[in-house]
């Protein structure tokens, strides 16, 4: 039996509509205690704020750090610690807010790491591409197989790619002076969330 194998590959067009924002709490003091009572404060404050923008379970701690601090003549001069957390915000449109408020309550001992803006509906974009995919398999099959001249048969075989959802991410400065200004918000723009398919048909 003769087969015809062929990638077909499809791609849709989706508009963010959520974001995560990582922020970190960060205080240098002369102890160990100290620098991490003042990490623990701003973490503390920073999860009241975000609770007000999203659920609770959309708020997760990602590292700890605790590192001893030099001074500009390398000398010892106490310690800094760092907590950094990842914050989803489910409406996209109120993530300037959040950053501003987080920046507002917590000032200089917030540090921000970036803002993804990310698709909720990845499954159905999925099957958008997916669809799309299959539909250039075929039209593929079908260019190959009249150029050997032949016809496309049923259907054998169909394994899928690794769908592609990106994040895009919003550069933003680290200064809580800057993060102040951000209730303008985030402009989504759009994204492409692609998926390939390998296809076997017969050739008849």
């Amino acid at each position: 039996m003769r087969t015809i194998t062929v990638v077909g590959r499809g791609s849709v067009r989706v508009v963010p509509d959520n974001a995560v924002v990582r922020v970190a709490a960060a205080y240098g003091a002369d102890g160990v205690k100290e620098a991490l009572a003042g990490v623990a404060s701003a973490v503390e404050a920073l999860g009241k704020v975000a609770r007000t923008y999203t659920d609770e379970n959309r708020i997760a701690s990602q590292e700890l750090t605790v590192w001893p601090s030099l001074d500009f003549e390398g000398l010892p001069s106490g310690f800094q610690a760092r907590h950094s957390l990842a914050i989803g915000c489910g409406d996209l449109s109120r993530a300037g807010e959040l950053v501003a408020a987080l920046a507002t309550e917590v000032g200089d001992r917030l540090q921000i790491e970036g803002v993804a803006l990310e698709v909720s509906d990845q499954d159905g974009a999925r099957a958008e591409a997916r669809e799309a995919a299959y539909v250039d398999a075929v039209a593929r099959a079908q260019q190959l197989a009249d150029l050997a001249g032949a016809k496309v048969g049923e259907l054998q075989m169909v394994s899928e790619g690794v769908a592609h959802v990106p994040s895009l991410v919003a550069d933003t400065a680290s200064s809580a002076a800057y993060a102040s200004k951000m209730e303008a918000g985030f402009e989504p723009g759009e994204t492409s969330v692609t998926a390939s398919l390998t296809v076997t048909f017969q050739l008849v």
